[in-house]
């Protein structure tokens, strides 16, 4: 289990509690970004994994409605603190988290500790470097949110579609309507066949629009074994 005594002597840590289909969750959320931000630079790798996005909420619901099928491997791609990771673990899923950052990385394995227990699907918690991944195996499932951000992550992030999804395997993302990830989804029109819906959350204050995206591979493709 990841030592959370040890975790909490490093990180200084608020909770958010989160309900999905009557299952309860309490995530450990950054009390202060002071510690993650550059104070030359605030916006040079700005911590946007330390908040639960609204996306990871409906990604969240929507896979604990998936039927859970223990032969079936979930791969998240910048997972950030784990929500989306923990919730669909705790309803059977068979999910690898990988982030790159490694506070977010500490994040998730505390929240995955906190919120999991022995009886709860495999999850596995790793680091990724889209640049240069190195992963074993192939996943039935490649899942993200929020992770549609900037225009030079398209291709890393096609790239990992290619090396890491089997051929069969499908694609579920949730991410903000903005100029970026539409526009993502626009150039990988050519090579998925995607399904998008929208949705929408409300609080008092606001209403986010979400889009729930599923792709596949319009031509069928070999999977061949990736040199070690």
């Amino acid at each position: 289990m990841f030592p959370l005594e040890s975790f909490h002597q490093e990180y200084e840590t608020d909770t958010s509690d989160l309900t999905i289909k009557d299952r309860h969750f309490r995530f450990f959320t950054p009390k202060s970004l002071d510690k993650f931000i550059d104070p030359g630079d605030i916006f040079h790798d700005f911590p946007l994994w330390s908040k639960i996005w609204e996306a990871s909420i409906i990604l969240s619901d929507y896979l604990s409605g998936m039927p859970v099928d223990s032969e079936k491997r979930f791969l998240e791609i910048g997972c950030g603190m784990g929500v989306v990771g923990v919730v669909a673990s705790r309803f059977g899923h068979r999910v690898t988290m990988t982030e790159y950052n490694p506070d977010a990385l500490s994040f998730a394995k505390a929240n995955a500790s906190a919120n999991l227990s022995a009886g709860d699907a495999g999850l596995e918690i790793t680091e990724l470097d889209w640049e240069n991944p190195r992963l074993e195996g192939l996943f039935d499932y490649i899942i993200g949110s929020e992770v549609i951000y900037k225009e030079k992550d398209y291709q890393p992030i096609l790239k990992l579609f290619e090396t890491f999804l089997k051929p069969s395997g499908e694609i579920i993302l949730a991410e903000g309507v903005r100029k970026a990830s539409m526009e993502f989804f626009r150039q990988m029109s050519g090579l998925f066949d995607i399904t998008a819906k929208k949705k929408i959350l409300r609080s008092r204050e606001e209403e986010f629009r979400i889009i729930l995206a599923k792709m596949r591979f319009k031509t069928p493709r070999i999977s061949y074994p990736r040199p070690q």
